[in-house]
């Protein structure tokens, strides 16, 4: 066979060594955290890795370090939701984006039955992710306080419901986002307001309620339970969620849905219903997400900061799996105005 017909073999640890000039030990150093290594012994690693193409052999690397080298997005949802709900997917996209800028890559893990829970909690514990980012956990949900105990690094997604102190998260502001935006409603003179609701298991779901429930009260409006449905961010839900309301309050001149998703289905069923929006109901949503934009008329919405959740959700597991303590975050939202109000 000749030269050029012969499979080029890939670069190892030796050639980023000699290329850079330093010990091999050194180039182990630098691929394992950087520690006792200079600033330009390591800039001369890094510069002979791009030059060589060396790709790390994780599993080998693992074997030394005992670490997998990846980090698991756990969604503890059925399949189908993680399909319909947007804000999943940007989650997942920034996560990743997030963590590639560390070379570490993630694993999507959808647990939505308690089987499934019970089977991805064994693998998780068994060491073949080096920390998990939790999305949507239940309260009553058993995943998070089993790692947490196990000693897996975790971080959540929203504020943790009945799993002790100790689990890191990130999470908006969803109680001070509700309120924005039902003052807002209530800024336009609508005084016979109503709610979908997400759901109640959820810490979404309860700070929105709680919000919203703040906010009229200060605006000296007495609270109806009439005009409160509750939904489980599923478009089918907010337009079960409308159709209890008009029927419930036929007078309700706005609504606030704890999500965009939600929201699309509070149009269509007051679209059946006959109901001109804004002009005979006011819809405001929650998240400012693809569903927000792609609704007619467009959402006025709360806009949540997903790529800094989803940066910080990493800055905070691997900050974790490092050493450093559970740490909480809370960033804000903003109120988008669009044609919906």
């Amino acid at each position: 066979m000749s030269q050029s017909g012969r499979r080029r073999r890939p670069p190892t640890i030796h050639d980023v060594a000699r290329e850079a000039g330093v010990s091999r030990g050194t180039v182990s150093r630098v691929l394992n955290g950087g520690h006792y290594v200079s600033p330009t012994a390591q800039e001369a690693v890094n510069a002979a890795i791009r030059r060589t193409g060396y790709v790390v052999n994780r599993h080998a690397r693992s074997l030394i370090t005992g670490r997998s080298d990846s980090i698991g997005f756990l969604l503890t949802e059925p399949q189908e939701r993680f399909f319909e709900d947007p804000n999943f997917n940007v989650l997942l996209r920034g996560c990743t984006q997030a963590l590639a800028a560390h070379d570490i890559p993630l694993l999507l893990m959808l647990a939505g039955t308690e089987d499934e829970r019970r089977r991805i909690t064994r693998y998780i514990t068994a060491g073949h992710v080096d920390g998990v980012l939790l999305v949507s956990s239940h309260s009553g949900d058993p995943v998070a306080e089993q790692l947490r105990d196990a000693g897996v690094p975790l971080v959540m997604c929203g504020k943790p419901i009945g799993v002790g102190s100790k689990i890191s998260y990130v999470a908006a502001d969803d109680r001070d986002g509700a309120r924005d935006m039902v003052r807002h409603l209530v800024s336009l003179g609508r005084r016979r307001v109503g709610m979908v609701t997400g759901p109640l298991d959820t810490p979404g779901g309860v700070e929105r309620l709680a919000g919203y429930r703040e906010v009229l009260t200060e605006a000296g409006i007495d609270l109806d339970e009439r005009l409160v449905a509750s939904g489980d961010y599923s478009r089918a839900s907010g337009e079960a969620g409308a159709e209890l309301l008009l029927e419930r309050a036929p007078d309700m001149d706005a609504v606030f849905v704890a999500s965009d998703l939600m929201a699309q289905g509070v149009l269509s069923t007051l679209h059946r219903a006959g109901r001109s929006v804004p002009g005979d109901v006011a819809v405001g949503g929650f998240d400012d997400s693809s569903a927000a934009v792609a609704s007619s008329p467009e959402l006025t919405t709360i806009r949540q900061p997903y790529d800094r959740i989803s940066s910080e959700m990493v800055r905070v597991l691997i900050a974790q799996i490092g050493g450093d303590d559970p740490a909480a975050v809370i960033l804000p939202t903003e109120l988008v105005k669009r044609q919906s109000t």
